[in-house]
């Protein structure tokens, strides 16, 4: 399935209709799951604090981006992807609301190294995006902190779906071959642990999988989203939670945080 087709058309309306943002900000943390890890573990090692230097690489919607701006109030936030509209867009929300500590840079990550530190760098579903992810790596090392930590997210080996999704060069990681790679690159693994069990496997397909495939192939399907959601979101948000608070042992996505 064509993700990026579907995100595109999102970010054309908030694009259009600003105040349609933090709508649609809300609107992914109640659908995507992995955000719920993500931000979890953001606020496990870095608890509200006056500043923190953020480093967003392959930034999309700028979502993170959005959540440190307003959580770390002095926050200073470098987001960077190799796609400049969703960028672009958000810099320009950026500036309107007055965050002035935000800088944006297109580039690739293989060949990108910023010239600043950073206390957190997230790297969310982007390296099975790209081939030479152990150089991605040893970028990021280069420019973490002492003490600074680097949030994974990514599919699993365990993704049957990720091998059909044509933006992937890699069907997804195993435990021992993304815990080498950051090994070898010069990080410390901290923690390591699967998303989207089977109670998560279950909220995909309800929150995501079915509306999204309609909606790429019927596309005015889309006036129907509001009914869909009313009906099958409390159920989905039900097999969220049970995801969340219990340990998967085995799981179609994977969370590291190394140092």
């Amino acid at each position: 399935m064509q993700y990026d087709r579907v995100k595109d058309k999102f970010a054309v309306a908030i694009d259009k209709f600003p105040v349609f943002r933090k709508m649609f900000y809300i609107f992914l943390d109640m659908l995507l799951l992995r955000q719920w890890y993500v931000k979890r573990e953001i606020k496990k090692y870095f608890p509200i604090r006056k500043q923190l230097r953020f480093y967003d690489a392959g930034a999309g919607f700028g979502q993170y981006s959005y959540f440190i701006l307003n959580k770390f109030k002095k926050a200073l936030v470098h987001a960077v992807d190799i796609k400049t509209d969703y960028m672009d867009s958000f810099a320009d929300y950026a500036k309107n609301v007055g965050w002035q500590n935000f800088t944006i840079q297109q580039a690739d990550l293989v060949d990108y190294t910023p010239k600043e530190s950073f206390d957190l760098i997230i790297a969310i579903d982007i390296l099975e995006h790209i081939e030479n992810d152990e150089q991605v790596l040893r970028n990021f090392r280069k420019v973490l902190d002492k003490g600074g930590k680097l949030i994974i997210s990514s599919p699993s080996n365990f993704d049957e779906s990720a091998k059909f999704t044509a933006e992937h060069v890699r069907p997804g990681y195993s435990k021992e071959e993304i815990i080498s790679k950051l090994e070898k690159a010069g990080f410390k693994i901290r923690s390591f642990e699967y998303s989207y069990g089977k109670f998560g496997h279950i909220y995909w397909k309800l929150a995501l999988k079915i509306p999204l495939t309609f909606i790429s192939k019927f596309k005015i399907l889309v006036i129907l989203f509001p009914i869909y959601y009313i009906l099958f979101y409390p159920i989905a948000f039900g097999f969220m939670l049970l995801d969340y608070y219990n340990k998967n042992e085995i799981g179609t996505g994977v969370i590291v945080v190394a140092e």
